[in-house]
């Protein structure tokens, strides 16, 4: 390895050494207490009680598959979204640029404020219901607020994560040389088939970042869930502060969820990079 390699190597570690030993001073912690350590309220000794207790809780297995299900379908559509509008704006055309700027204005506004703002805007008197009853849609207004199915956090997700998938997909589709794309043409290739054997196949490490991201951002989410979500069932993250308020043990139960919930990030998002990969390699043999 070279002078100049270790040097730069060597450049990193204040910045990336500090938040290195930050994440392991926090996981540790975490992993310490859901095993009985770290104990604010008694004796500290080694027990696997909290991990009984958590397993053993039907709420948290309903707030795993919730998560789960909302962290999903928000990453895969706001990929959905996100990749047309970026092969749209490939070539810059006039206007592109206020489109593009337009489209990543959600990216400025802080998730908390944007979910009260859909709160207020489908609110039982809110604007979308007097437009409704104004034009004889419905003869009163209807109950969308905190639905059942979670819709409303997947279109908070999908309406605030879908501008950095775009940020993403964009770079990586106009590196794309125009060459690559004429060559495909010449050799018979329709738009549909250049996308799935040319374009999706050289953007398939954006399209893994966008979808991990995303997906981790979802799982972990608490302001959209806690405004926007329904009230019979909770997020990961809900239940980790629900149970932390729980007994004199709560923290030891929340480190327990917090631990859950990294882990099913992590685990989710290697399922994820390898289902996109199986999947865009088979799309472009086909």
């Amino acid at each position: 390895m070279s002078k100049n390699t270790l040097l730069a190597y060597a450049l990193l570690i204040p910045g990336l050494g500090f938040v290195l030993v930050f994440i392991v001073v926090v996981i540790s912690m975490a992993i310490a207490q859901s095993v009985g350590y770290f104990n604010f309220a008694g004796d500290s000794k080694f027990t696997l009680k909290f991990w009984h207790e958590i397993l053993a809780n039907d709420q948290l297995w309903r707030s795993f598959f919730y998560s789960l299900k909302i962290a999903t379908i928000s990453a895969i559509l706001a990929i959905a979204f996100a990749y047309p509008l970026a092969l749209w704006l490939r070539k810059p055309f006039s206007g592109s640029q206020f489109i593009s700027s337009l489209l990543k204005a959600p990216l400025l506004v802080h998730g908390l404020v944007a979910a009260f703002l859909y709160v207020n805007f489908i609110s039982f008197n809110g604007f979308l219901n007097l437009i409704f009853v104004h034009l004889g849609f419905v003869s009163r207004p209807i109950r969308m607020q905190n639905d059942t199915y979670g819709i409303g956090v997947i279109i908070l997700q999908v309406w605030k994560q879908m501008p950095f998938a775009l940020l993403l997909l964009s770079n990586a589709v106009q590196s794309i040389g125009d060459d690559i794309i004429n060559a495909a043409r010449d050799l018979g290739a329709g738009s549909w088939n250049r996308f799935i054997k040319v374009i999706l196949p050289l953007t398939l490490r954006a399209l893994q970042a966008a979808l991990i991201i995303i997906f981790i951002g979802a799982i972990g989410d608490y302001s959209f869930q806690a405004v926007a979500g329904p009230t019979s069932v909770n997020s990961l993250t809900q239940f980790m502060l629900r149970m932390k308020n729980s007994s004199v043990d709560g923290w030891h139960l929340s480190a327990t969820v917090a631990l859950l919930l990294m882990f099913t990030a992590l685990i989710g998002s290697l399922l994820l990079a390898f289902i996109t990969e199986r999947v865009v390699k088979w799309g472009a043999k086909r």
